[in-house]
């Protein structure tokens, strides 16, 4: 059994801050250890549930936050970037099961850490009229690949926010969410072996193998600049809906794919990077 991993960082067990999960943030390093043994537990878990080749993609920020020398030898790791596929990098219909660890609820929402992409630049997404964040988007993405999200780390508000697109998803909350910068701890001995537990558990659920698909959806983006979305207006196929807002149709994977150069945009005509 293939099993993919998609790790963020903000969902992580114990952070709750910018400075817990990007570079030079006085908890990142300690951040990085934390976020590395909540991988862990998941390789433990679905090791343990019948995965014999396991693929961990670094999808959080600078994607070279995942340690090493500290993670399991039972999985292989994609670290750095640029990645045409960002935090999907990697995956294709030959695995079995997306597993998502540190993941965080979409932008507007009061979860921990919550945002869509950037932190500065995206105010909303749509995907066909639905809201959406990186949980849902990744989601549909691998969906549309042939491969099942079943598990999902995270605060109570992203394990809500899955269970919205898919109540079948394994999730496990290492957090409650008070602001967006200040959680409920579950105790990291704890959080890790309930990782640990129920993504083993998951592994045994029979999930319903979404076939691939290549239909077109579309995708509305609101950014807080009006310079972004004229700027990105002006390539082939999105269409400027105001101001702020663009939209663009195509198949999932193509639009997930291309996600990564607006933002690419959007960082550089901002001037500010984004917070995570």
């Amino acid at each position: 059994m293939k099993v993919y991993i998609s790790a963020d960082m903000e969902g992580v067990s114990g952070l709750v801050e910018a400075h817990d999960t990007q570079p030079g943030g006085l908890g990142y390093e300690t951040g990085k250890l934390f976020m590395t043994e909540d991988i862990n537990a998941a390789i433990r878990g679905v090791t343990k549930g019948g995965a014999t080749q396991i693929l961990v993609n670094d999808a959080h920020g600078p994607m070279r936050n995942v340690l090493p020398e500290r993670l399991d030898e039972g999985a292989a790791l994609i670290r750095g970037k640029s990645k045409p596929l960002g935090m999907l990098e990697g995956l294709d219909k030959t695995f079995d099961a997306v597993v998502c660890i540190g993941f965080h609820a979409r932008a507007g929402k009061n979860g921990v850490l919550s945002h869509s992409f950037m932190g500065h630049e995206v105010e909303d997404i749509w995907l066909d009229e639905t809201p959406v964040g990186e949980i849902g988007l990744l989601h549909a993405a691998a969906a549309s690949l042939g491969v099942p999200v079943v598990f999902l780390s995270g605060d109570d508000m992203a394990c809500n926010e899955m269970k919205e697109w898919d109540d079948q998803v394994t999730t496990v909350v290492v957090k409650k969410a008070i602001d967006r910068f200040a959680a409920e701890l579950t105790p990291l001995a704890t959080a890790r072996q309930a990782i640990e537990t129920a993504s083993q558990k998951s592994m045994s659920i029979k999930h319903h193998k979404p076939s691939e698909s290549h239909q077109d959806v579309t995708l509305r983006i609101r950014w807080q600049s009006a310079t972004v979305a004229s700027h990105l207006s002006g390539l082939p196929s999105i269409h400027l809906i105001d101001d702020r807002t663009i939209e663009v149709k195509g198949p999932i994977t193509s639009l997930y794919r291309q996600l990564y150069i607006y933002f690419k945009v959007a960082a550089s005509l901002s001037g500010q990077q984004p917070y995570c």
